[in-house]
C-alpha cells in the first residue's frame, strides 16, 4: 500500500524514459478499467449454470468421502466431536470471533461487505474503483475478507458427518447462496484481492465432499455453485498478484487457488474458454509451473521464507504443503529439489518452536491461514504444530510427528491418515542458526533464546518486517520472560501499527530516539533496509551480531554479544563509533518487553521478574537509569493486552545485562 508521495519519489528516481513509460502504462491500465467497468455494468459477469448440469468432479479431494467411517472413528476416539459440534452450532447462530472482534452475533444475514468491528460498509461497485483502505477511519478491510474466506465451512461439514443433522447442510447452502447474490463477480470488496478469491475457492472445494450427497441441497444449487466457482478461476487468472517488486504470500495463494480449481474442474471446459486457450487445464499447468518457481524465489535454502515473518512463514508453508499433498493425491508432483526445500520449511518451524510448543510471532502477523480443518473456534495463532503434524505424515518424519502430537486431527484430514510412531522427548533440541532468514536460536535444557538478525523482508523492502534487529525473545523453564510485542493491526489504526513495529518496543538498543530503519508514518508496508544486520559468530552457547541502522544517522554501529551459561544469560551491547561520528554519542537505551504474566519487583539495583514459581534476576552494569513502563503485547491480530517494559538508559558506550535464574 504505497502513498502518492512514495509513488512520486519512485518516479523521480527513474530514468526519464522509464518514468514516462510507467505513467503511460498506468494511464492505459486506468482506461482499461473504465472500459471493463462499463461492460460489467451493462452485462454482469456470468456463466450459464446449465453448463454444469452434468458436471461431476473427476479429482481426488483432500477429504476422501469413502473413508468417512475412519474419519468419524478417529474424531470420536479422540473425543473431538463435542467441540466440533459446539463450533458448528456457533457458526449456524452466526456467532464469529474474527481478527480480535470477540464473540459477535452477526444477525440473520452475514455482513459480507462490512467491517462489523467498526460498522463500516463498502459499496457494491466495480472492484477497481473500491477504496479498500482509508487511514483516516477505523475500518479494516481484512474483516469482510476474512469472513468471506469461508474457512468455517470445513467445521460445518465435520458436524454434518458426525450428526447427520441437515441443519448444517442447510446453513452451508444458505450462506453460499447469499454470498453469491450479495457479491456479483467483480462488483464488491470481496473481489478486490485475488488472494482472498483463491482462498475462498479452495475452502468451497474442500467442503464439497461433506455436503455433496445431502438431500437438502438440490441440483440447481450445485449448478449455480459450480458456475460461481468457475468464475473464481477466471478472475484469479486475470488478476494475478505478481506485478510488484516482489511476489509473496498473495501470489502463492493465487497459484494454490488456481491449482485447486484446475484439479476440481480437470477434464471440464467451457467452450469459449477452450477457444481462448485458457480454462482449468491452463490454470492447472500454469499454477504448477509457477508454484515450482516460487518455491525458490520465496524460500531460502535454509528453509526460511523471505518475508521475514514467522507468521507469514506458516501461511506460505501451509499453502505449499496442502497444495503439494492435493496434487500428489491426483498423480501430480513437483521436483525433488522443491520437495527438499518444502521439507526444510518445516525443519525451520520445528527448530524455532519453544519448549511450550508455541512459536514467537516475529515480524508481522495477521492470523492468515489457508484451510482451518481443526479447532476453528479456538486455534492459537502462535501454535504451528498442526502443520508439523501434517508434514510428519507427508515426509514420514517422526520428529515432526512428535512435535505435532497434540494436533493429529489436521494430519488426518489433510495427509489422509496417521501412522504409528515412537514418541520421544522434546529435550533433544539444540541451538540452531538460519542465516538466510536471520534467525538464531540458543538452547539449553532450561533456556530458549531466539535472536533476530538478518535481512528485511523481500530482500530489503521490509513490507512485513519490524525494527527488531538484534532483538530476542527469552523463555526459561517453559516460562516466557522477554517477548516480541506482536503486530496488533494494520490499516485500522496506522499509529498503533507504527508503534508495534518500532524499535522502542523491541528487545534491542535504540539510539537517540532513532528508528533502526526509517518509517513513513502513513506507508505501512515499507521499511527500506538500513540495518544490514549480520551475525559474526554463532555457537551452541554464543551469539555475536551487529547492525548499521544508526551508521548514517549517528555514526554508530550496534554490536550485541549474547552468552548462554548454565544458570544465566549475559548480554553485552556496545556502541561502536565510526569515522562518520562527529559529535557526542546520542543517548542510547535498551528495551526489554516482558511477558504479560510477569510480575516485577525491585531489590536495590536488582530487578526481579516473577513467573509463578520461577524468579529471574536482572542486573544492569553501566546503566544510567532503569525505568519500568506501561506497554502492550499482541499475540493475535486485533487484540492486545497490557504488559510492562523495562527501559534502560546507557551511561557510556556499553551496557551489560546479567539475567540469572
Amino acid at each position: 500500500m504505497l502513498t502518492l508521495q512514495t509513488k512520486f519519489r519512485r518516479l523521480k528516481k527513474m530514468p526519464f524514459r522509464t518514468a514516462v513509460k510507467k505513467v503511460a502504462g498506468k494511464a492505459a491500465e486506468q482506461a482499461g478499467f473504465v472500459y471493463r467497468e462499463y461492460r460489467i455494468r451493462r452485462k454482469p459477469v456470468s456463466i450459464p449454470a446449465e453448463l454444469f448440469r452434468s458436471f461431476v468432479p473427476e479429482c481426488a479431494y483432500l477429504v476422501n468421502p469413502a473413508d468417512k467411517d475412519g474419519y468419524l472413528k478417529m474424531l470420536l476416539t479422540e473425543g473431538l466431536d463435542a467441540d466440533i459440534i459446539r463450533d458448528a452450532d456457533r457458526i449456524c447462530a452466526h456467532v464469529f470471533d474474527l481478527l480480535g472482534s470477540g464473540d459477535t452475533q452477526l444477525g440473520p444475514f452475514l455482513p459480507w461487505n462490512e467491517d462489523f468491528k467498526s460498522g463500516y460498509r463498502w459499496a457494491k461497485k466495480f472492484y477497481k474503483r473500491i477504496k479498500i483502505v482509508d487511514l483516516d477511519n477505523a475500518a479494516d478491510v481484512k474483516v469482510p475478507w476474512e469472513l468471506s474466506r469461508f474457512q468455517h465451512l470445513f467445521t460445518l461439514g465435520k458436524a454434518y458427518w458426525l450428526t447427520g443433522d441437515e441443519k448444517y447442510a442447510l446453513e452451508f447452502r444458505m450462506q453460499l447462496e447469499d454470498w453469491i447474490l450479495q457479491n456479483p463477480v467483480g462488483m464488491s470488496v470481496n473481489w478486490t484481492c485475488a488472494m482472498d478469491v483463491a482462498i475462498r475457492a479452495a475452502n468451497w472445494i474442500a467442503a464439497v465432499p461433506f455436503f455433496r450427497e445431502s438431500p437438502s441441497i438440490p441440483d440447481a444449487f450445485w449448478e449455480n455453485f459450480h458456475a460461481s466457482l468457475y468464475l473464481h478461476g477466471r478472475f484469479i487468472r486475470g488478476n494475478l498478484e505478481n506485478t510488484g517488486e516482489h511476489t509473496g504470500n498473495h501470489y502463492t495463494a493465487d497459484l494454490a487457488g488456481l491449482i485447486a480449481l484446475g484439479l476440481y474442474f480437470r477434464g471440464f471446459h467451457v467452450p469459449e474458454d477452450r477457444m481462448q486457450g485458457t480454462g482449468p487445464a491452463e490454470w492447472l499447468a500454469f499454477g504448477l509451473s509457477e508454484l515450482e518457481k516460487e518455491m525458490f524465489i520465496q524460500v531460502h535454502a535454509d528453509g526460511t521464507n523471505y518475508e521475514a515473518s514467522t507468521s507469514y512463514h506458516r501461511l506460505v508453508a501451509e499453502m505449499f504443503l496442502v497444495t503439494t499433498i492435493w496434487c500428489a493425491r491426483n498423480g501430480l508432483g513437483f521436483s525433488a529439489e522443491y520437495l527438499r526445500r518444502l521439507e526444510a520449511m518445516f525443519d525451520f518451524m520445528l527448530q524455532i518452536m519453544k519448549p511450550d510448543g508455541l512459536t514467537p510471532l516475529i515480524g508481522d502477523a495477521d492470523d492468515g491461514r489457508y484451510l482451518i480443518v481443526s479447532q476453528y473456534g479456538g486455534w492459537l495463532r502462535n501454535d504451528f504444530r498442526h502443520l508439523l503434524a501434517v508434514a510428519g505424515e507427508f515426509f514420514d518424519r517422526d520428529d515432526f510427528r512428535n512435535a505435532g502430537l497434540c494436533a493429529r486431527e489436521d494430519a488426518l484430514w489433510i495427509a489422509g491418515g496417521l501412522k504409528p510412531f515412537l514418541q520421544s522427548a522434546y529435550s533433544a533440541m539444540k541451538s540452531s542458526a538460519f542465516p538466510d532468514g536471520g534467525y538464531y536460536v540458543l538452547r539449553s535444557p532450561e533456556v530458549y533464546c531466539l535472536i533476530r538478525c538478518g535481512e528485511l523482508s523481500f530482500h530489503g523492502h521490509g513490507a512485513h518486517s519490524h525494527n527488531d534487529q538484534l532483538s530476542f525473545v527469552l523463555n526459561i523453564r517453559g516460562r516466557d520472560i522477554a517477548v516480541d510485542p506482536g503486530t496488533y493491526v494494520y490499516s485500522a489504526d496506522y499509529r498503533a501499527r507504527n508503534v508495534f513495529r518500532s524499535t522502542a518496543v523491541h528487545n534491542t538498543l535504540q539510539l537517540g530516539g532513532m528508528e533502526q530503519n526509517d518509517m513513513e508514518e502513513r506507508n505501512l508496508f515499507l521499511l527500506r533496509e538500513q540495518t544490514n544486520a549480520a551475525c559474526t559468530r554463532f555457537a551452541d552457547s554464543h551469539f555475536v551480531g551487529r547492525h548499521e541502522g544508526y551508521l548514517a544517522k549517528g555514526g554508530i554501529i550496534h554490536n550485541r554479544y549474547i552468552t548462554l551459561e548454565q544458570a544465566s544469560l549475559i548480554i553485552i551491547d556496545t556502541l561502536e563509533q565510526t569515522a562518520a561520528m562527529t559529535a557526542d554519542v546520542p543517548c542510547a537505551a535498551v528495551s526489554l518487553m516482558l511477558a504479560p504474566e510477569i510480575h516485577v519487583s525491585r531489590d536495590r539495583e536488582k530487578w526481579l521478574l516473577h513467573a509463578e514459581e520461577l524468579t529471574v534476576t536482572l542486573e544492569f552494569e553501566h546503566a544510567a537509569k532503569v525505568e519500568l513502563q506501561e506497554a502492550w503485547v499482541s499475540t493475535s491480530y486485533g487484540t492486545r493486552v497490557p504488559s510492562k517494559l523495562l527501559r534502560v538508559d546507557i551511561q557510556s558506550q556499553i551496557l551489560k545485562t546479567n539475567i540469572h535464574f
